[in-house]
């Protein structure tokens, strides 16, 4: 259902406030440079600062801007499975071509309260989701098991899963315990080029924020089976992906973005606080090594 490069979106802030202009000038950008489809609203968005109504704005703003160019994969998720609903059914009269629906972070389900959670969702509405596997954030881990009974389940409703928790081999475990229809997208960006190897059909990115571009060549050369051509790209990319996240993301990605984009600011929300000397000198050699500066 998607594949390529796909962006997981930064939030602009200007002034405290939701920077709408900003954004949708990021939004053109990420289309005219290749970007596959669009996440507004992920962990990247800063999704959990955002108010309900701030919430909903940046979804349907990222709908109105992209005009059907590409898909929009709207960040509904929440630890409240009421408020993942209302997310979610806000994007689906907005236009979303589905949800991305991170595990409930916090209350610590069991494998049955996911199961639970998911099902509620997509008993509920029939926006297709996404599953947004990030243990290392949510501590819950939905594991290869889950995501196989809740696609076996659901098959029109529960799509395809972003996968963060770092283990390749569950790429291969999905594959084959539901089959190859159902759409793997890696959730880490250093990860993209092996799990694409084992199945996957693209990434939900975060350095597709910066170079769009190299993100989208990289997942063509992949599907396109030219691993010389996609291990090239890899290597330029690689100190970029590490860069995201030399402090808490995503202050480093919008720091990088400022530099080539001035209208966008840096500014992140509370409890993040823009990034370090030391983590913006790793931002910088990294946009210089992927020739973006």
């Amino acid at each position: 259902m998607f594949s390529g490069s796909i962006p997981a979106l930064v939030t602009p802030f200007r002034d405290g406030s939701f920077d709408e202009r900003a954004f949708r000038k990021l939004v053109d950008w990420q289309i005219e440079q290749g970007s596959k489809a669009l996440v507004p609203c992920g962990t990247t968005g800063e999704a959990s600062t955002l108010s309900n109504a701030e919430h909903h704005r940046v979804i349907e703003v990222c709908i109105e801007q992209a005009a059907g160019r590409v898909p929009i994969i709207a960040g509904c998720g929440s630890n409240d499975t009421m408020n993942a609903l209302l997310h979610m059914n806000f994007s689906k009269k907005a236009g979303a071509a589905a949800a991305l629906c991170v595990a409930p972070y916090y209350n610590r389900p069991k494998q049955k309260g996911l199961i639970a959670h998911f099902s509620y969702l997509a008993e509920h509405n029939d926006l297709p989701i996404v599953l947004y596997n990030v243990p290392g954030r949510t501590v819950t881990d939905i594991l290869p098991e889950t995501v196989c009974e809740l696609a076996k389940k659901y098959p029109k409703q529960i799509v395809a899963i972003k996968d963060a928790s770092g283990d390749l081999s569950r790429v291969t475990d999905h594959r084959m315990g539901i089959g190859k229809h159902f759409c793997q997208l890696s959730g880490d960006d250093e990860l993209a080029l092996p799990a694409n190897a084992a199945g996957a059909v693209g990434c939900i990115s975060v350095t597709a924020n910066v170079a769009p571009a190299l993100c989208a060549e990289f997942q063509a050369a992949c599907a396109a089976n030219d691993l010389a051509r996609a291990r090239e790209l890899n290597d330029r990319l690689y100190p970029l992906h590490y860069a995201m996240f030399e402090d808490a993301s995503p202050a480093p990605v919008k720091y990088a973005l400022s530099r080539l984009f001035p209208e966008i600011s840096p500014a992140v929300r509370l409890p993040l606080v823009e990034c370090s000397d030391e983590a913006k000198a790793a931002v910088d050699a990294a946009l210089e090594h992927a020739g973006l500066v």
